[in-house]
């Protein structure tokens, strides 16, 4: 299962938003956690952002939010946004290199 979250910053905070989300792939990156998939992405508008996250397994699924950057992220999100985040899931029809090593890693 796939997650997706969307929400819209107000602008005067896309900078912070996306240097707290820059914050979280690079404390990923330095731990190497297994069985997260995740990636975020921010519209063209600047201030709308998107994140998938996937979890190969039950084990998984605390990685991400016990992380101190994630905390910094979500602490603040609330006063951060003109739209609330909503949540999807989403299940995997096909997908091609989407979370591969060649991925862009901000």
């Amino acid at each position: 299962m796939i997650r997706l979250v969307k929400y819209t910053v107000k602008p005067q905070h896309a900078a912070e938003n996306e240097r707290l989300v820059r914050a979280v792939f690079e404390a990923l990156h330095a731990a190497q956690p297994d069985g997260l998939r995740y990636s975020s992405l921010k519209g063209d508008d600047g201030v709308t952002f998107m994140h998938l996250v996937s979890h190969e397994s039950e084990s998984s699924r605390d990685v991400l939010t016990t992380l101190p950057a994630f905390k910094a992220f979500l602490a603040g999100l609330r006063d951060r946004c003109a739209e609330a985040p909503a949540f999807t899931e989403l299940n995997a029809v096909g997908s091609y290199r989407l979370f591969d090593s060649a991925e862009v890693h901000g």
